[in-house]
Parts: structure tokens; C-alpha cells; sequence
């Protein structure tokens, strides 16, 4: 008998922990709640993109003759001097049309004394009458068809001398080698396209990104905006830039409308490199050390018997309250409903300002409580609390709740707490 008596008691203790911790731990019967802190610290939001690295300035080095290729003096990564040889095409075909356009212009030469002799001679016989006006003036015609001759053939010089010396390809800039297209012994032909033979980025130790944004965001993008991106070879660093450019060109990309962001950024450790893909965050917004809470808490909605019992205590502790003080309260949530209950459809301020928000809390006594805030910017994580009366840094606040159904999915419209909210207490 007494062992059975000591197997109730044993059972009965049982029940009477569990009850306290699952019944009376926290307040409300059933319910455990999870919970988050409010703390100081800094929040910004961003606008994500992805662009391609390139230099500042890259020049493409083609060729204007056409000719095979005789030597090549530089190789991928050389650093290059403006006007240092790069390549040489073949010039005998070149120089042969040199030789060939200076003995035209020699001969043109010869024509043209012949011609000018020849008018000098017949100028004095005309004014002697021993030669008719039309044979003087096929004479003065002939000195200057000879005279235009001759000019061409200069003409004519000159271009196969400038084409003998487009066969000594040097670099338009100073720079780095990033590309060669072609081979020692290659053939290259020069059509209504250059052929791009080398190119060469100005300077490495400054970088641009071309992001493209699409139209929705592209609003909050201005020059100036601070700008961090990371790159696939370094996914753990983070990279400065600025946004210096907005291309106001549109270009639809499957169906969305972007705009072209010009993004420069530093690149003296020479980790970034020409065609790498970057991941780009465009701040929009910053703030530094505000006051902020988890997103979780202003999504979290008890229960329908929570907040009915919620309701209850409030309405106890209105009833405590000054006249005054009741009357605002009635005029600031949206008046008395019958039977003396409130209606707090309609938090104060909320007709000025829809970014509101609400949170819960347990009190001193374990008692569920709930605190309005006047929210402002959110990264998605953590939301700014601009003003509140009972909210303090390190308070802890609810953000879930195990062991009783929420309300989170049915009647709260705040998993977008910079929409403002209504807040029914049925």
C-alpha cells in the first residue's frame, strides 16, 4: 500500500512540473514562445545586379594593309610604351609599290617639263601669228593636264609610302597585352572591318563594371551611390566602387527593360581581371546605429484565445485609466465598438503615417503585453524602429511561438512591415 501511495506521489510531481513549465512558464497556458532582442546597429538596404569587369579604357589594334604577318615583338600580358612596335606585315609587295609609285611620279615630272617647254615655245610663235589660237590653247591644255599628272603621282607616292608604314604595327597607347588574334606567318586582310590584331587595356589598376538594372529599380540608382560587389574568384572579399554613369540607352533583356550602370572601383592589388562576372549591391539606404528589431516579431500574431484574453487585460487596464486619458485612447483607436470593447483596427498615426508596426513582449510578471513602433528601414532581416514609447535596446521581444496555433497565415497583413498594418482585435 504505501509503495502504491509513493508511485501517486511520484506521478503527481510529474504533473505538476510539467504543468508549471508547459502551463505557467511563460504566461499564457500552453504556449512557449520563442523570442528575439532589439539591438543597436547599423542597416542599409541594396538593390542586387550582375555585370562584367572591364578596364577603363581597352583600345583593339587592327591593321589598314593587307600582308602576312613577318614578326611579332609582343606577347599576351606584355606591358607596351605608346608607339612601340608590336608587328610587322610584309613589305615587299608594299615597298614594291612604293618604287613603282615614285618612278609614275618621275615620269610625271618629265611630262610636265616637256608640256611647259612645249607652251613656252608656242606662246611666242602665237603672238608672231605663226600658230592659230586653238593650237596655243591645246598647248596651254596640254601644261595643265601634265600639271594634274603630276599631282597625282605625288598623291599616288604619298599613299604607298603611308601603306608601307601601316605594316609597322605600334601600340596606340601605353598598356598591358590582354589579347593576340594573330600567329607569326598568319595572313591578314584589311576589308571594310579591321581585323583586330592585339588589345590593349590602358590601365589595370582601375576597373569598371557594366551592370545592367532593370526599370523598377533603376529609380533609386544615382552617381556618387556607394556600391560593393564580390567576384566568383574571391567569394569572401568584398570590393569598393561607385557609381559614375547611367546609360540612359535601354536594352530588353527576356522581356524586362534594363539600363546599363557604369560602376568604377580600384583594383591596386590587380585581383580583379577583365571578364569576370561581379555581383553587385547598389546601397539605396543607410542608416547607422538605430535602434532595430528581428523582422520575425513584427510578422508574429497569437492566437484568436490569446489575444482575446490580450484584449481582456487591456480593457481592464483602460478601465483603471482618467477620463481623459480614455477618451484619447478611443479618439486615437478608432472609437467604442458595444459593449465597451475597443476596436484596434486603426493604431495611432496610422491615418498620417502607414509605416507602423506591432510587437509582443511578456512583462515582469510573465504577462503577454504589446508595444506599437513607428518602423522605418528594413534589409530584410532586421527592421529600424523609429519611435516607440516601451520598446528599449536589449528588451527581448516574441517571434514565434511552439505548442498553440498562431494567426500569422489567416489575419496579419505585417510580413511587409514598411506597408503599415490593421490590427483587428476580434
Amino acid at each position: 500500500m504505501k509503495k502504491k501511495y509513493f508511485l501517486y506521489g511520484i506521478s503527481t510531481l510529474v504533473v505538476l512540473i510539467v504543468g508549471y513549465l508547459f502551463l505557467g512558464g511563460n504566461g499564457d497556458k500552453g504556449i512557449k514562445y520563442t523570442f528575439g532582442e532589439i539591438t543597436r546597429g547599423d542597416l542599409s538596404t541594396t538593390i542586387t545586379s550582375t555585370g562584367t569587369l572591364e578596364a577603363l579604357s581597352t583600345v583593339d589594334v587592327g591593321t589598314q594593309v593587307s600582308g602576312r604577318i613577318a614578326s611579332l615583338y609582343v606577347d599576351f600580358n606584355d606591358e607596351v610604351k605608346k608607339g612601340q612596335l608590336l608587328a610587322l606585315i610584309d613589305t615587299t609587295t608594299l615597298a614594291a609599290n612604293v618604287r613603282d609609285a615614285q618612278a609614275n611620279l618621275e615620269k610625271a615630272k618629265a611630262m610636265y617639263k616637256e608640256s611647259l617647254a612645249k607652251h613656252e615655245r608656242n606662246k611666242k610663235l602665237y603672238e608672231k601669228n605663226f600658230i592659230s589660237e586653238l593650237d596655243f590653247i591645246q598647248s596651254q591644255t596640254d601644261v595643265e593636264s601634265s600639271l594634274a599628272s603630276l599631282k597625282s603621282a605625288e598623291s599616288a607616292l604619298d599613299r604607298a609610302k603611308l601603306n608601307l608604314g601601316y605594316a609597322f604595327i605600334t601600340a596606340p597607347i601605353a598598356g598591358k597585352i590582354i589579347n593576340r588574334n594573330v600567329e607569326a606567318g598568319q595572313t591578314v586582310a584589311a576589308s571594310l572591318s579591321a581585323p583586330t590584331l592585339f588589345t590593349i587595356a590602358e590601365d589595370l589598376s582601375s576597373m569598371r563594371i557594366l551592370a545592367d538594372v532593370d526599370e523598377s529599380d533603376i529609380g533609386q540608382i544615382s552617381v556618387g551611390q556607394k556600391v560593393e560587389f564580390t567576384v566568383q574568384a574571391y567569394p569572401d572579399k568584398k570590393f569598393i566602387g561607385e557609381v559614375t554613369q547611367i546609360r540612359l540607352s535601354p536594352k530588353t533583356i527576356q522581356n524586362v527593360v534594363n539600363y546599363t550602370v557604369v560602376v568604377n572601383a580600384s583594383n591596386k592589388d590587380r585581383l580583379l581581371l577583365p571578364g569576370m562576372t561581379a555581383t553587385v549591391d547598389f546601397y539605396t539606404a543607410e542608416r547607422d546605429n538605430v535602434l532595430m528589431l528581428p523582422n520575425a516579431a513584427l510578422r508574429f500574431q497569437p492566437s484568436d484565445e490569446v489575444m482575446i484574453e490580450l484584449r481582456k487585460e487591456m480593457e481592464k487596464e483602460k478601465a483603471n485609466l482618467p477620463d481623459s486619458l480614455r477618451n484619447r485612447m478611443n479618439a486615437q483607436f478608432g472609437g467604442r465598438q458595444g459593449g465597451g470593447q475597443f476596436n484596434f483596427s486603426q493604431m495611432p498615426g496610422e491615418r498620417r503615417n502607414r509605416n507602423f508596426g506591432r510587437v509582443f513582449y511578456l512583462d515582469d510578471n510573465g504577462k503577454l503585453k504589446m508595444a506599437f513602433a513607428a518602423i522605418g528601414l528594413t534589409d530584410g532581416k532586421n527592421t529600424e524602429i523609429v519611435r516607440s514609447r516601451n520598446l528599449t535596446e536589449g528588451m527581448k521581444v516574441i517571434t514565434g511561438m511552439e505548442g498553440g496555433e498562431t494567426n500569422n497565415s489567416r489575419s496579419t497583413n505585417i510580413s511587409n512591415p514598411m506597408r503599415g498594418n490593421r490590427f483587428i482585435f476580434r
